[in-house]
């Protein structure tokens, strides 16, 4: 019997989501992919490992006899892993990194090229993902490590699975179509009155800046919801609203565009999330470094983070 990591990845996945489809948006696959995958281990096994409840998918008790294994065979490939790189004198590993277009673009050129030059053995693979997934996959596995946001006003819960560190902190910034606003500053409530452009409720930063604007006091007229940061700011540069940006954005500024300081700010903090292990990969924590150092070297250095919210 030869089983297949990335098929013990999907049944400990499909266990923790209960439906195929949860388990599949978090692997990133498509459902029909995730079914697949999950009759093949079963053939491969020969016996039934899931069954289904409604809607939910539950699994059987030999398919949480094989879960049980499962875990401890993912976490032996990891410790293998630690204890190759470890036993090298220069480090060689291809780490895969989860991103968002501002930390892209603000952070990972200078971290790194850093990296390149001391440790060149080293390859990063990134993959662009919402703010609010990339946890998840570095949890299941999908990434070895992953940037996640806190919002002053909207921290967000914890995995205690995860080792979390902070590498950046931010301001947010005002963004307005050019000539708007006269003056350096501006409170919230003084952009109560303009159309708004900004992500879902559901996104994590469009509902820290809700609750922003809520503490405030007022509720934000929204005329284009918009999950990518650099569409809003071509928006906003078109005169058709104002929103929020971050420091590491601001590179990504289009024409017509002005930034203007907020009275009473409204903080983020940039950290990376991996895998809690007892043996940490080296080649994690070289990356998280050059990181770190990138932010510093842009006044963005972590001394100054938010409280984090205790894990739970």
């Amino acid at each position: 019997m030869e089983l297949s990591l990335r098929r013990l990845q999907m049944l400990r996945e499909l266990h923790l989501k209960g439906t195929v489809t949860a388990a599949a948006a978090s692997l990133h696959y498509s459902p029909s992919g995730v079914s697949q995958q999950l009759a093949q281990l079963e053939r491969e096994v020969g016996v039934k490992l899931v069954e289904r409840h409604g809607r939910r998918v539950q699994l059987t008790d030999l398919g949480l006899l094989l879960l049980e294994h499962a875990e401890e065979i993912l976490g032996a490939v990891e410790r293998a892993t630690t204890a190759l790189e470890q036993a090298q004198e220069g480090i060689t590993a291809r780490l895969t990194v989860g991103v968002w277009a501002s930390v892209a673009s603000g952070l990972l050129p200078h971290a790194l090229s850093a990296l390149a030059i001391d440790h060149p053995g080293i390859r990063i693979h990134t993959t662009e993902l919402a703010p609010e997934a990339t946890a998840a996959a570095v949890r299941d596995g999908t990434l070895d490590v992953s940037f996640v946001i806190d919002y002053s006003d909207y921290p967000m819960d914890w995995d205690p699975v995860l080792t979390r560190t902070v590498v950046a902190v931010e301001r947010l910034h005002a963004a307005v179509p050019t000539g708007t606003i006269q003056g350096d500053t501006v409170s919230l409530i003084d952009l109560a009155e303009y159309p708004w452009i900004l992500a879902g409720p559901r996104s994590h930063f469009g509902r820290a800046v809700r609750i922003a604007c809520h503490r405030a006091g007022f509720e934000p007229r929204i005329a284009h919801t918009v999950e990518e940061q650099p569409t809003a700011l071509a928006l906003v540069g078109g005169g058709l609203g104002v929103t929020l940006v971050s420091d590491l954005a601001l590179p990504l500024l289009p024409p017509g565009v002005d930034i203007v300081a907020l009275h009473e700010p409204v903080m983020r903090t940039v950290s990376t999330a991996h895998r809690s292990a007892g043996t940490p990969r080296a080649s994690i924590h070289l990356f998280i470094d050059a990181v770190r150092t990138a932010a510093a070297e842009q006044g963005l250095g972590a001394s100054a983070s938010l409280p984090l919210p205790e894990s739970r």
